[in-house]
């Protein structure tokens, strides 16, 4: 494995429905013990993830990572909070952004980055009923055009 190739372990699957991804953000992930034995396994799930910008430090909420197997009593608990690592001035631009209102960030990409395992964060905002299915119609539409193409050739 090269030193920048991605590796995918889990995505957020209802990000892209739920909401309106504006811009993205790649970050750290601090981890404790067998945690990334478990990530190797693919063993993590992103739907419920998202990050809050506390005291000047990032946290990501919402995200399990199934225990290893092999840890035993010492395994870290599955769902709990995970500090995130930014820079302070990419940190100090979220915190500006997030603190004008109607935005959130979601966890969308989980991945190996060489060795370091990376959490891709979304700036969100929440999708309104009609603006989904208006999103579920255009993917269907294009689906449909796809098709069509595939058969004609």
């Amino acid at each position: 494995m090269t030193e920048t190739e991605t590796v995918l372990i889990a995505k957020n699957p209802s990000a892209g429905h739920n909401f309106e991804l504006l811009e993205k953000v790649e970050a750290g992930l601090q981890l404790q013990g067998s945690e990334v034995k478990s990530l190797r396994a693919r063993k993590a799930n992103l739907r419920d993830a998202f990050a809050r910008v506390e005291k000047g430090e990032v946290f990501l909420h919402g995200m399990d990572i199934s225990p290893y197997a092999q840890a035993g009593p010492t395994a870290p608990p599955a769902k709990r909070v995970r500090r995130l690592l930014l820079h302070r001035a990419q940190i100090a631009r979220l915190e500006g952004k997030l603190g004008g209102g109607g935005l959130t960030l979601v966890a969308t990409r989980l991945y190996f980055k060489g060795s370091l395992v990376k959490v891709e964060l979304a700036l969100a905002r929440g999708k309104k009923r009609h603006d989904k299915r208006e999103s579920l119609k255009k993917h269907d539409a294009r689906r449909e055009i796809e098709r069509a193409l595939r058969r004609k050739v």
